[in-house]
């Protein structure tokens, strides 16, 4: 049985939340946010941290929200997203998937309001979260096959 964790990551503007799943792939937990600065040495940078995530916390895989749109169409958040896990693809050894994220925040959010969390904090930890529930859906979804 592979022990090796999966890691997961809500890829935005200016944060990408991250999750990691436990060795043996069942729970999904947030483990950080890490800013992203604007342009290339911005994106270079949070690439090698991800990179040492991978690495310290033995990741073989990484999954990776796609923001696609409602009505199918290609948005701009989703090339901006394909062309970050390119850049990400070339730089890790993990293998590398893309999953629908579709409104992973809204549901990161509602779950922080109905925990009382203040907005000040819910700012702070929305994205991990979201990228723990993109983890999840994506665990639960190969655990009974369907995916």
């Amino acid at each position: 049985m592979d022990t090796q964790r999966i890691l997961a990551l809500d890829v935005g503007e200016k944060r990408i939340g991250v999750a990691v799943s436990d060795p043996l792939r069942m729970i999904a937990s947030p483990h950080s946010v890490l800013q992203r600065k604007p342009g290339r040495k911005g994106t270079e940078e949070v690439i090698r941290q991800i990179g040492e995530l991978v690495s310290s916390l033995d990741v073989s895989d990484v999954v990776i929200g796609l923001p696609l749109r409602t009505d199918g169409k290609t948005g701009e958040a989703e090339k901006q997203v394909r062309e970050f896990a390119e850049l990400l693809r070339v730089t890790v050894t993990a293998r590398i998937a893309l999953v629908d994220e579709r409104f992973t925040t809204r549901q990161a959010t509602h779950a922080l309001l109905e925990g009382d969390v203040s907005r000040a904090e819910r700012k702070h930890v929305v994205d991990k979260v979201a990228a723990a529930i993109i983890l999840q859906q994506y665990l639960d979804g190969h655990r009974s096959g369907s995916a």
